[in-house]
């Protein structure tokens, strides 16, 4: 018989156990049969039975070959993919690069940092690997023992080569180690006091929920036996280059449900685009020929961005009249019983300053990157503003979707042009002053996220460089207020320092530095709990407000990590007073509607143009004027995507951390590296709104 090539030949082939046995059988018609071993012929369908049995392992081990080959080939043409679209981004970044040269000077010196720290890196990873491919292994070393003692299995270390490594190993554990586990050591202590105060805010908002605590109105007091009189009230809506979304703000405002004498809109226009200030102007008219009380104002000199625009806006002589000021971003759609539900909470409140609405998005479910930021403004709104406006009457002014008591800006000091946050600096010279602040969270007005990545992180480099900027410029008259103690303490330690300064601080020193030494230095450790444990927990109470996003909290608290990159450099510009401190981009919109709007929107374009009989010969001409400036103005150019240096950087080198650490055998660095590396180095490539949908 032909010798088997099945795997049970392996174990059967050339085993003779045992002694041979003699059967003798009582009944005649029977030989005698005399077993010597495992005749293949006797013991045949055994035979069969385990080549079948290892036949079935053989395609096992195929199909799961099969597999494997089929997951790199997808793997392979995914990274070839990736590599195509970087291509083609760098190839649109050269094309536009000669443009912005002049503007290249804001933000290098964290990327030469981080640049510098990469080569650092990859010199260290390079001769890790040379220790690797010798045989040195990675395994920390104790230098308290003998020079001889120190190498595991050296003979092959001769000269110069071994003096080298053991230098590097004394260097680093005297000189590296110790500062980045003192520094390690810190921001594992902020960490624990961040995650306790947002564990703290979130068990107060667990308290408002079961307790339903809620400033509610009994009844309308314009509606009771009093008989009170509507307020006058002022609707504001600063703009500027708002293409996409002038015409639905403006209609929102003037179908507010309110009294038509007892109502006044000033849209303030910031433009510098002719053809949008036509467009802006019309759309005045439009509605002032139906009967509401609206006007147009623009100024010639853009000084002081949006407050300037709001401190110009105040002291035209009809805004003595009103007592109140609603305030609207250009992509905010209040509903029209906004105002019936924010003004009664003022009547018989005297100390009450202002009544802030929560933001709803309609492009929430977009892409990812509007999907990780509706995570973040649910909790911001739902936990930190609604906890603080029930327990502390304070929190920061959103700057739109909220009413002030006019009286209550005017003995604040009015809207200062000092800093790029504006709303936040009114409402801590109100909250120094005694003004009582409430937070409605039923009450919810619509609006829209950056869709882009570039948009986000211009928004969120002014949120987070204002802040710092305020905190200079506040900290004499916090200490100096009457105040209580305790709120000086409130706004110093927890609302500046801690939310503002230190953690985007210890995120960025924390996740983009410590963690990737840490895998060249193994003398420096951190605990497993650091890494994974504790964020997932805070990314987990950051997500409850937001039950629907559960499923993204592993890119959640990557994203997280890779903008700290961003929240940290714009706090150190804010906190020195560096050039970008006082950069202020005009957030891009997408003009994006509810579906109501969407179905009233064909029945006002077909109106837009439309004025009424009685219009007066300069308001005829508008339209004419703004179709010859359609006319004229250029085909809109196409978006060329935007290289963003240090994040590529810091991919780069967490990428180059992860490939150590998978030489290390450390599971958790390195799947934690690897997916925060690919984060970084989506975001850097701008494929975050397009490719992450």
């Amino acid at each position: 018989m032909a010798p088997s090539l099945v795997f049970s030949g392996w174990w059967t082939r050339d085993t003779r156990k045992g002694t041979p046995v003699v059967v003798t059988m009582e009944n005649p018609n029977y030989s005698v049969l005399e077993i010597d071993g495992p005749d293949p012929e006797a013991f045949g369908s055994m035979e069969k039975d385990r080549g079948k049995n290892a036949k079935q392992f053989t395609w096992v081990l195929l199909l799961k070959a099969h597999r494997a080959v089929g997951c790199v080939a997808w793997l392979a043409a995914a990274l070839w993919a990736l590599l195509g679209s970087a291509k083609k981004r760098l190839l649109f970044f050269r094309q536009g690069v000669s443009s912005a040269r002049g503007k290249r000077g804001k933000g290098r010196l964290l990327f030469k940092f981080i640049r510098g720290f990469l080569v650092l890196s990859l010199v260290a990873l390079a001769f890790e690997l040379v220790g690797y491919w010798k045989g040195w292994h990675f395994q920390k070393p104790d230098l308290h023992l003998p020079e001889s003692l120190r190498m595991p299995e050296t003979i092959e270390i001769q000269g110069w080569t071994h003096k080298a490594y053991l230098s590097w190993l004394s260097f680093r554990a005297d000189y590296i180690a110790y500062p980045i586990q003192v520094l390690s050591n810190i921001c594992i202590v902020l960490f624990i006091i961040q995650s306790v105060d947002r564990f703290i805010l979130c068990l107060g908002c667990l308290w408002i929920k079961l307790k339903k605590i809620q400033p509610r109105l009994d009844a309308d007091p314009f509606k009771a036996n009093d008989g009170l009189e509507h307020p006058m009230v002022l609707v504001q809506i600063p703009m500027c280059n708002e293409r996409e979304v002038y015409e639905q703000s403006i209609s929102a405002a003037c179908q507010l449900d309110w009294p038509k004498d007892r109502l006044l809109i000033q849209v303030l226009d910031d433009s510098d685009d002719e053809a949008i200030k036509l467009l802006i102007r019309v759309e005045v008219s439009k509605w002032s020929q139906r009967g509401v009380n609206i006007v147009y104002r623009h100024r010639l000199v853009r000084t002081g961005y949006k407050a300037g625009n709001l401190k110009s806006a105040m002291s035209c002589d009809y805004v003595e009249n009103c007592e109140f000021v609603a305030i609207f971003d250009a992509d905010f759609q209040p509903h029209p019983d906004f105002l019936k539900q924010t003004i009664p909470h003022f009547m018989g409140n005297p100390e009450l300053g202002l009544v802030q609405a929560r933001w709803s998005f309609v492009n929430k479910s977009e892409n990812l990157l509007t999907r990780l930021q509706n995570i973040n403004l649910c909790f911001h709104f739902e936990v930190e503003q609604q906890v603080n406006g029930v327990f502390l009457n304070f929190f920061g002014f959103n700057g739109t979707a909220g009413v002030w008591r006019i009286k209550a800006l005017e003995d604040s000091g009015g809207w200062l042009e000092r800093t790029t946050v504006e709303d936040m600096d009114i409402a801590v010279r109100a909250h120094l002053n005694g003004w009582k602040f409430i937070f409605l969270n039923d009450v919810k007005v619509l609006c829209e996220v950056p869709e882009s990545y570039e948009a986000y992180r211009k928004q969120q480099h002014r949120w987070h460089s204002g802040p710092m900027q305020l905190f200079r410029l506040c900290l004499p008259s916090i200490i100096t207020s009457k105040i209580s103690l305790w709120k000086k303490a409130n706004l110093i330690l927890l609302f500046f320092l801690l939310r503002k300064l230190i953690l985007p601080f210890y995120s960025f020193a924390l996740f983009c530095v410590i963690l990737p030494l840490s895998m060249f230095v193994p003398e420096a450790e951190l605990p497993v709990w650091v890494i994974c444990y504790l964020p997932v927990c805070m990314s987990f109470l950051n997500i409850l407000p937001a039950p629907s996003s559960f499923p993204f909290i592993v890119p959640y608290l990557l994203f997280e990590n890779t903008m700290s990159v961003t929240k940290f450099n714009a706090m150190v510009s804010g906190l020195f007073q560096l050039g970008s401190s006082y950069e202020w981009v005009v957030t891009k919109k997408a003009g994006r509607s509810s579906e109501s709007d969407l179905l009233a929107e064909a029945e006002r374009e077909s109106k837009t143009l439309q004025l009424h009989k009685g219009s007066s010969e300069s308001e005829v001409m508008e339209p004419n004027k703004l179709k010859e400036q359609q006319e004229k103005s250029p085909f809109p150019v196409k978006r060329v995507h935007k290289i963003y240096k240090k994040e590529l950087a810091l991919a780069l080198l967490l990428l180059t951390a992860a490939a150590r650490s998978f030489l290390s055998a450390q599971g958790i660095h390195f799947y934690f590296l690897l997916c925060q590396g690919v984060s970084f180095l989506l975001v850097g490539l701008d494929l975050t709104g397009e490719q992450m949908s």
